[in-house]
Parts: C-alpha cells; structure tokens; sequence
C-alpha cells in the first residue's frame, strides 16, 4: 500500500486546505466540504485483505494532522478527519486508529485548548472517538519490522499547515516598548536625585542597561528576519551537514578497508566445504613470488621425510649422526625385560 500512500496524503491536504480557508472550526462546515468532496467514496475498489491494510494507511496519515507542529485549526481538522475516516471505512471489524503514548501528552493538550476556548464540537468528535474505543494506543507511532528500507522516504509538512512561531512578536510590542521607556526615563530621575542628595558617583551603580529598549526592540527584529529566510539557512545547512557525513563516511570506509586487508593479510580463511583440511604455508614462495597476495598456498600433505628435508636441510655426516642418536633414544626408551623373568599376567575375574 506504499504507492498509495502520496495520493492519499494529496486529497487529505486538499480537503484541509479548504477547510483552513473557511476560518472556521465547526463540524458542519467540514462535513460540508466532506460531502462536496465526496470523500467518503475513498475506500471504494479495495477488496478482501486490501481493506484493512489500506484503512490503516488512510487512519496513519490522518492521524498526522492531528499532532503538532500543526495550527489548531489543522489539529481540529484532522480530527473531524479522523472521526469521518473512521466511521465511513469498510473493514470489518473497523481499524483502529494508532496512536503513540509519546503524543497522548499533546492530545489531552489540544482537549483541554479546546475546552478552554468552549470549542464544543471538537470536545464532542474526541470524547465519541474515546467512547467507541478508537484509539490503539502503542509504543511506537509505526510498526517495527525486521525487514526494513535502510533510506526511508520523509514526508515533507505542508507548510502552510504548519503555526509560526509568532509570540515574541506579539509579546514585545510598541506600547509594551513605549511603557518600558518611560519607566526607564523615571528610574533614571530617581537615582540621580537619590545620588545627588548622598553627593556620590551616580555611574557607580547601575542597575539596568541604558540601551535595553532599543536591544530588545533589535532582537525582535532580528528574530522576524530569521524567520523569513529560514528556509534558505536550512539548505545551507543541510548541504554543510551533508559534505560533513560524506567526508566521515569516507573516512570509516578507509579504515575499515585497511583493517580488513591487515587481517586478511595475516590468514586466509578456507571455504565450508575445505574447512577440514590442513593449510600448509609454502615458506619458499617469498624467494619465487607468492602466487596470491596472502602469500599462502594451499597443496597436498607431503611425506615427513620430504617435509625434514625441506625445513631442517642437515647434509652429509651431520644428517647420519643425526639419524643414529635419534635411533639410540628410541631405543633406550624402550622398556627392557630379562629373559629369566617373564612378565606375570593377571587373570581376569568375572
């Protein structure tokens, strides 16, 4: 159900976007854009075991405009959308909606905004879902399989979905900085008159920043600038991150390479089937030249006379001596029995 998956979240993000345009968080307007969409015809075609995996596709990517970072207008909208998809959906029994325990602090957030703002319908739609028992609260917002893509393709937010973050803006405003000001100016007349009565330096003690309207008018500015080009900072930034990995992932491969050419330079491992046998190192392949890069050559078990000859190499009077006093204490070792008393044999009792 993977190529289904950009299709649906299109028609999703179409039927929000109206709903977003209407500024209105009432149910009967979203049912209204529900009916003119038809949207309920989206589970028509799926047949058998198709069903169920495609009610769960549809529920996981509703279930994302539920959950910040979007507007609450978003949120309430893909609540309705929740509550619709789930009503309207032909697998029987019905799937349920997967949630994280991770976000279950930001839903009962949004329920108590709302409960707030007396929005009464998105309170009635939540609390229907909880009493039909629609949530499948989980550990993880996705299922864990063993077999899964290394590269998994993000979805990108719709960013018009998504809340900017406007308060310091609305906190530092012009009345708020003009009031500033003036408590300013008639804390400064305070302690010069205090100071010049005590006749001491009034510069000694300062206790605010006589630039702190102006600072802080600054910052805000700074911080809306921030916000309207932060989209080409991101790119930089991606591309700076991207050039980093690149170069430690280099890196890696480089000495993983050498380690596995030091340790491989060292012993040559046999196939399963050969794993039985012996490995004999050819000591004279270094004069000729090693006929592998290991150095190693594998060969049928000579005979101990030839293998003697070839590593020991003892020539001439040196080899005969050898071979006697080698003689000599075998047979020394040898147990000697006299002849007049014969070795008593014990009889086996039963």
């Amino acid at each position: 159900m993977d190529f289904c998956r950009k299709q649906v979240k299109s028609d999703c993000e179409e039927l929000l976007s109206r709903f977003q345009r209407t500024e209105s968080v009432r149910f009967e307007v979203f049912s209204k854009i529900w009916r003119e969409m038809k949207f309920s015809q989206i589970f028509y075609g799926t047949v058998k075991q198709e069903k169920r995996a495609f009610s769960r596709l549809v529920l996981d990517t509703a279930c994302s405009f539920f959950l910040p970072p979007f507007s609450f207008q978003i949120r309430v909208g893909g609540l309705y959308l929740l509550y619709s998809l789930y009503q309207c959906q032909t697998a029987s029994p019905s799937e349920q909606i997967r949630l994280a325990l991770k976000d279950w602090e930001d839903v009962k957030k949004f329920e108590k905004d709302a409960m707030d703002a007396q929005h009464l319908d998105a309170i009635y739609i939540f609390q229907q879902l909880m009493f039909h028992k629609a949530f499948h609260f989980t550990a993880m917002p996705s299922l864990l399989v063993f077999k899964k893509k290394r590269k998994v393709e993000r979805s990108v937010l719709c960013e018009e979905f998504i809340e900017r973050a406007s308060r310091p803006q609305k906190l530092i405003n012009i009345e708020l900085l003009e009031e500033l000001s003036n408590i300013h100016e008639i804390y400064e007349k305070l302690k010069t008159s205090v100071f010049s009565a005590s006749e001491r330096d009034v510069s000694s003690v300062n206790l605010t920043r006589e630039d702190l309207v102006p600072q802080l008018r600054s910052t805000v500015v700074d911080f809306y600038k921030w916000q309207q080009r932060k989209d080409g900072i991101d790119e930089d930034e991606d591309s700076g991150e991207g050039t980093s990995s690149q170069q430690e992932c280099s890196t890696r491969a480089e000495l993983l390479a050498s380690i596995k050419s030091k340790a491989y330079g060292e012993a040559a491992e046999a196939s399963k089937s050969r794993r039985h046998r012996q490995v004999e190192v050819d000591f004279t392949s270094s004069e000729s030249g090693p006929s592998n890069p290991s150095g190693y050559s594998r060969r049928s078990k000579p005979s101990l006379k030839a293998r003697t000859n070839q590593n020991i190499r003892v020539s001439g009077d040196m080899w005969k001596e050898a071979t006697a006093t080698t003689q000599i204490n075998r047979l020394t070792t040898l147990d000697f029995v006299p002849e007049g008393k014969p070795r008593k044999s014990t009889k086996f009792k039963w």
